[in-house]
Parts: C-alpha cells; sequence; structure tokens
C-alpha cells in the first residue's frame, strides 16, 4: 500500500464524509500543462500560488496550503492543514506537510537545487507585507506578476467545468421557483433574504461566494424591492440596494416589500465550487406599466446581446452595442446606473469566483472564445422609484453562445 493510500484510508477512518466533488487527475494534469505552456511563453520560471481558488483549481484541494509550479518539475503542494484530507482531495504527486510557510524554501532547495530564476505571484491579492515576506524566504528571484498567467488559464472553461456550472445553474432554479412560491407582500427584504438563504443550503448553496479583489464584497442575496431599487450606492454595479447598516451598505435592507413592487432579485448561487450569477423582477399583484416596460427592454438587450456574442468579437463592441440599443429605447439615462455614476461593464466572467477576467466593458478590446463564461446584466435604475433588468450566465461556443442559466427570461408575476 503506497503512502497515498495510507493516508486516503485514514481520512476514510477519520471522516466518513468525504468530498464527492473530486476534480478528477485528468482535469489537473490538463490545468497546470496550460499553466506551464502560458509561464514558458511568459518567460516565467516558476509560479508560487497563495489564494485559494488558485491554488483550488490547479491542485483540487482547499485546505490550508501553498503551491508551487515550475516548468521543470512536478507541482510541489505544501500542506499546512489538513494533510489527509490534501492528499485526499488533489490527484498531485508531490503533497508535502508543512508546519509554516518558512520551511518551503529549504524543502525546495532539497527537491529541485534550488529557486526558479524568474517567480510570478499574484500582484493582484497578495498584500505588500506578506510579499515582502516572500521576497526574503525565496531570496534572489525575479518576481514578476503572475495574475495574468493564472486568470487566462481559469478565463477558458473545459466540458468538465462547464457541466458542473450547469449542475449549480440548476440548483439556482430551484431556488428562484422558491421565490416565485413565497414572495409576499409584507415581508421586509431581509426577512425573505433569510427564507430564500435556509432553502438555498438545502439544495447545496455553500453559502458563501469567492470574490478575488480586497475591496470587493460577496453577497448572496440582492434584493430590492419598489424604491430600494432606485438607490445608487458604493457597490460597483448598476444595482445596489439599501442594506441594513451603514457599514455593510449592499443588497436586502429594512424596507417592506408591498403589492404592486417591482422587485428586482439578484441571487449568486456557488456550489461545488463554482458560481452562478443570476437576476429576475418579480411582483406581487401588478407591475407598473413603466417597470414592465424597461424590463422587457432589458430582456430585449439581453437577446440580442447574445445573438452577438460570438467568437472573434470585440467584448467593447458588446458593451457598446447595449448603451446604443439602451439610447434607442429612450432608457440611456437609466442604463447600467444613475448619470454620473454608472458601471462601466455590462457582463463578468464568473467560475470559481463570482468576478473574474475577462470584463465586457467599456474599455475592453479582448475578443470572446470558446469556453468563456459571463453573467450578462443589463438593468436600469429609476432614481427614487425602482430598479429593472435581468442578468442571464452565457457561455461562448465554437459558433456562437447559449445560456448556461436555465431560468426562465421572464418577469415573474406571483
Amino acid at each position: 500500500m503506497s503512502k497515498k493510500q495510507r493516508i486516503v484510508k485514514k481520512m476514510k477512518m477519520i471522516d466518513k464524509l468525504l468530498p464527492l466533488d473530486l476534480t478528477p487527475e485528468t482535469e489537473i494534469s490538463r490545468r497546470i500543462k496550460t499553466l506551464k505552456k502560458k509561464m514558458a511563453q511568459a518567460g516565467v520560471d516558476g509560479v508560487f500560488l497563495t489564494h485559494r481558488p488558485d491554488y483550488y483549481y490547479f491542485s483540487g484541494s482547499g485546505q490550508d496550503a501553498w503551491l508551487y509550479v515550475t516548468l521543470e518539475y512536478e507541482p510541489l503542494l505544501f500542506v499546512k492543514r489538513y494533510l489527509p484530507r490534501a492528499v485526499a482531495e488533489s490527484p498531485l504527486t508531490q503533497i508535502v506537510p508543512v508546519h509554516s510557510v518558512t520551511e518551503i524554501p529549504q524543502i525546495i532547495k532539497d527537491s529541485h537545487g534550488g529557486f526558479a530564476k524568474t517567480m510570478g505571484i499574484a500582484f493582484d491579492l497578495v498584500p505588500v507585507r506578506d510579499f515582502r515576506f516572500y521576497q526574503s524566504l525565496f531570496f534572489g528571484c525575479n518576481w514578476q506578476d503572475a495574475t495574468p498567467l493564472i486568470m487566462s488559464c481559469r478565463a477558458i472553461k473545459s466540458e468538465y467545468e462547464l457541466a458542473i456550472m450547469q449542475d449549480v445553474a440548476k440548483i439556482s432554479s430551484r431556488v428562484f421557483d422558491f421565490i416565485a412560491e413565497n414572495l409576499e407582500p409584507g415581508s421586509r427584504e431581509t426577512d425573505l433574504a433569510g427564507r430564500i438563504e435556509a432553502f438555498a443550503r438545502t439544495q447545496g448553496h455553500s453559502g458563501r461566494l469567492q470574490t478575488r479583489h480586497y475591496r470587493s464584497v460577496g453577497f448572496t442575496f440582492h434584493i430590492m424591492g419598489g424604491e430600494s431599487g432606485g438607490q445608487s450606492g458604493a457597490l460597483d454595479s448598476p444595482v445596489c440596494g439599501t442594506g441594513m447598516y451603514t457599514a455593510y451598505p449592499f443588497g436586502a435592507g429594512t424596507r417592506v416589500i408591498q403589492k404592486n413592487d417591482p422587485v428586482l432579485i439578484d441571487l449568486g448561487t456557488m456550489a461545488f465550487g463554482y458560481h452562478m450569477d443570476e437576476s429576475r423582477m418579480f411582483v406581487a399583484g401588478k407591475m407598473d406599466r413603466q417597470a414592465d416596460a424597461a424590463s422587457q427592454a432589458a430582456i430585449d438587450i439581453l437577446f440580442q446581446v447574445k445573438d452577438a456574442m460570438k467568437p472573434g468579437v470585440a467584448m467593447k463592441s458588446i458593451f457598446q452595442m447595449s448603451v446604443t440599443m439602451a439610447n434607442k429605447r429612450g432608457y440611456g439615462e437609466q442604463f447600467l446606473g444613475l448619470p454620473g455614476l454608472k458601471s462601466k461593464f455590462l457582463g463578468h466572467g464568473i467560475g470559481i469566483e463570482l468576478v473574474e477576467d475577462p470584463i465586457i466593458s467599456k474599455g475592453q478590446s479582448t475578443v470572446l472564445e470558446p469556453g468563456m463564461v459571463f453573467a450578462v446584466e443589463p438593468k436600469f435604475i429609476f432614481k427614487n422609484r425602482f430598479a429593472a433588468g435581468i442578468e442571464s450566465v452565457i457561455q461562448i461556443t465554437a459558433t456562437g453562445s447559449r445560456f448556461l442559466s436555465i431560468i426562465p427570461n421572464k418577469v415573474f408575476m406571483v
């Protein structure tokens, strides 16, 4: 019996609830191979991954660890806590226990004879203090930003990833069905959010969302009834909500949902390590005529944008197309936020994190490629009155695009 088999046996004895979403060895091997190819093209000899979603993507384990990948050798996964689970979860062959990150440099020297000359690390999220510490540990390395390498690997989803995201879409669809059955006038936005979250957890939602930028926020249930949707705020998004407190002014607030209120509900769902991000309009009663017209305009923009999303098309052209369509329908002032506060993006990449590169934005010249997945969200704000819009997840295919979202693209009358 090999060392790994012994540890897996130990893991089964310790914890009978082993993870069911283990990433196949072929998938991890493909990801590492892609990363190494991009490293070679960029002149980077090694990368040191410290961010949990990053090393999870390339190792299959989210335990407390660091991942070291070089062009010449097999990846080294250094696990601080908890080794048996890391071994059970990851198909990597080089999994090393450590008590501290300070042990890692010597292990690399003993195993590889020295460090990578040019070392990549994710400059977009590693704190300055930590980076300086890593510099002292890996003395003599020439450090470069590995963020573009990491994110370009993750931008193209494999068939394995797309299948997982389809499963997450099913969970999200059941949650939206629950909302349609339980939305009633007289409930506070936060009360409804609590009931939705309780149900979503029974369906497999993890309870939290993964975000990358240190100033970003990832909250699950974004509920904006009536004038709550007509408020702008701190969130870099077309709509914000009021939140409950000044310290966290996002999402559902204490406003009571009224009969005939236009209610925009934006839900992030995370299961099996992947996200869906979707919005729909609801009304208990009869929708205000202007709100209904704006909601239908958002749906029309979504479908026409989807038809234009094909391999080779520049993302900035998709953004501009949506702005032109909103202007033609007379909603230019309300599209993507209040005047002076408009978001400069129409859609964002989505996967292991809620928001990933690339972004369908005003200045993004990158072209669409097969395997890219975006949450596309044409939305309007009518100041102090309501928000109207929609958000669905779209996959770029070999010849065009398709919806990964399976929730009907419509206004829900309940």
